[in-house]
């Protein structure tokens, strides 16, 4: 079995590296920021909420590495919310198509996981936020109505830029 890589996490870059750098050779010098000094600090303020350091927990654990593993073997290595809209995407996370804030419930159900790229989870998240309330600083809208098939989701994937 070969090594693990990814794409550079450069805006636009497609080029193929170790999974342990975040930056091919050409563009590791155009992101200078201290990542493990940044991360720890990002977590640190995460882990001050109890809600989120439960979430955080789920993450870590087994059944979710196993889950996580189903659903990127399932969806092929594309990220489903370009395919949806016609665009042929490596996905990189596996995401909850109804956030975990919202229904707890659906947090380890395989039918509730699509594999995404960076650019659609982030437009996902936007429209999450407004239609659910989730997020930071938001209340929960518990009059939303849960959408369980990615079709549904108003949200045009094949108009973004990918990551």
């Amino acid at each position: 079995m070969g090594t693990k890589v990814h794409t550079c996490a450069h805006q636009g870059c497609r080029k193929l590296i170790p999974f342990t750098d975040r930056y091919c050779s050409q563009h590791v010098a155009l992101h200078p920021r201290e990542t493990k000094q940044f991360d720890k600090t990002y977590n640190v303020k995460r882990n001050r909420d109890t809600k989120i350091k439960e979430r955080i927990a789920f993450y870590n654990t087994k059944q979710w590495k196993q889950l996580r593993k189903q659903v990127i073997e399932r969806d092929n290595g594309l990220d489903q919310y370009a395919l949806r809209d016609g665009l042929i995407v490596l996905g990189k996370l596996v995401d909850h198509i109804v956030p975990i804030e919202f229904a707890p419930e659906l947090k380890d159900d395989i039918s509730n996981l699509v594999l995404t790229s960076m650019a659609s989870h982030k437009a996902k998240t936007e429209w999450e936020q407004e239609h659910y309330g989730t997020g930071k600083s938001n209340t929960i809208n518990k009059q939303a109505v849960p959408i369980k098939d990615i079709k549904y989701i108003p949200i045009k994937f094949n108009e973004l830029k990918t990551i």
